[in-house]
């Protein structure tokens, strides 16, 4: 994929091209060349959709300042600030992985 072809595209479609270069990166039956191209291009993918996560960011950040430019910052709503407690925690023969 070129640098002009990766910049025309939307934040979603780029990020749907790195998940598929994953995706058949992980099946490993690709040739070595083929897997180095692949890499390539999810790492230039990569760095676009953290570019454009991070200017998404800095235009939030501006809109939220007051009237002193200083940034505001809220909890979301309904956010909990702690963690439920399962009525099975440390039971002895529980076998869920988490």
């Amino acid at each position: 994929m070129k640098k002009t072809e990766a910049k025309g595209q939307s934040f979603e479609t780029s990020l749907a091209a790195l998940e598929k270069i994953v995706r058949e990166l992980e099946r490993g039956d690709l040739p070595l060349e083929e897997s180095l191209r692949l890499f390539e291009n999810g790492v230039k993918l990569s760095r676009e959709c953290q570019d454009r996560l991070s200017q998404a960011e800095r235009r939030i950040e501006v809109l939220l300042r007051d009237a002193e430019g200083r940034p505001v910052v809220n909890d979301f709503e309904g956010e909990e600030t702690e963690l439920p407690v399962s009525k099975n925690a440390g039971a002895e023969n529980d076998e869920s992985v988490f």
